[in-house]
C-alpha cells in the first residue's frame, strides 16, 4: 500500500493534475473525482493500475475525438492512429465508445462517399470501391454501398465526363481521341461495358450503342 502525500493542480494544464504517492504521477483531474482521491488516503496498487488503465483510456479517447474531428475516420484508421501509443484493451474501450456514439460508424461513412463520389466526382464503381478500400471499410460493406449505386447514374455520369473530354480532343486524330477518352473514362474507374457505351455514343457508332 501507498499513501497520497500531495494532490496539485498542473501549472501549464488545468486538466490535469500530479498526484505524490513514492514518486510524481500525472493524471487527468477528472480521475481525481472518480475515483475520489484525498490527500493522506492509503491506495493498493491494484487501484493505481485501475487509475492509470483509466488515465491511458481517457488519453486515447481524446486522441481519437481529436483526429475525428478533422476528418471522418473508419473503425480500422482509428485503430491504426492509436495503435502507435496505446495497447489493444485501451483501443477496444475507445472504439466501443466512438461506436455507441457514432462517431465512428463505417456503414454511414460508406454511404457519404458514395454518395459525394457519384454526385460530385462524378466515379465510377471501380474507383469508389478502392477510395472505400483505402478508408480501411471492411469488404462486406463496400460490397453493399457499390451495390447501391444505380447503373443508369453511373452511365449518365460516364457519358458526362466523356463529353467534356471529347470536347479538349475533338480536333485531334479520332483513333487518338478515342483511346484517350477510354483511358481518361477508365481511370475514373468506370467499366468497359460502360466505357463502351459512351464511345460508341460519341463517335456515333449507332451500331454498337444501346443503353
Amino acid at each position: 500500500m501507498g499513501i497520497i502525500t500531495k494532490i496539485e493542480s498542473q501549472k501549464k494544464r488545468d486538466d490535469r493534475v500530479n498526484i505524490y504517492i513514492d514518486e510524481k504521477l500525472a493524471i487527468y483531474k477528472e480521475l481525481v473525482f472518480t475515483f475520489n482521491l484525498k490527500k493522506g488516503q492509503e491506495i493498493d496498487p491494484n487501484n493505481l493500475k485501475s487509475i492509470l488503465d483509466n488515465e491511458m483510456y481517457m488519453k486515447a479517447k481524446n486522441k481519437a475525438l481529436s483526429i475525428l474531428s478533422k476528418a471522418s475516420q473508419s473503425e480500422k484508421q482509428i485503430r491504426q492512429k492509436l495503435a502507435k501509443d496505446y495497447e489493444e484493451d485501451t483501443i477496444d474501450k475507445v472504439i466501443e465508445f466512438l461506436q455507441k456514439y457514432k462517431f465512428v460508424d463505417d456503414e454511414d461513412l460508406a454511404s457519404r462517399i458514395v454518395n459525394t463520389n457519384v454526385n460530385l466526382n462524378k466515379y465510377g464503381k471501380n474507383k469508389i470501391k478502392q477510395n472505400l478500400y483505402n478508408k480501411g471499410i471492411d469488404k462486406n460493406i463496400i460490397e453493399t454501398a457499390i451495390d447501391d449505386i444505380d447503373t443508369d447514374k453511373e452511365f449518365e455520369n460516364a457519358l458526362y465526363l466523356g463529353k467534356k473530354r471529347y470536347e479538349r480532343l475533338k480536333n485531334e486524330d479520332p483513333r487518338k481521341a478515342y483511346q484517350k477518352i477510354g483511358n481518361h473514362l477508365a481511370y475514373k474507374g468506370f467499366n468497359y461495358d460502360i466505357i463502351k457505351k459512351v464511345l460508341n455514343k460519341l463517335f456515333n457508332d449507332v451500331d454498337e450503342y444501346s443503353c
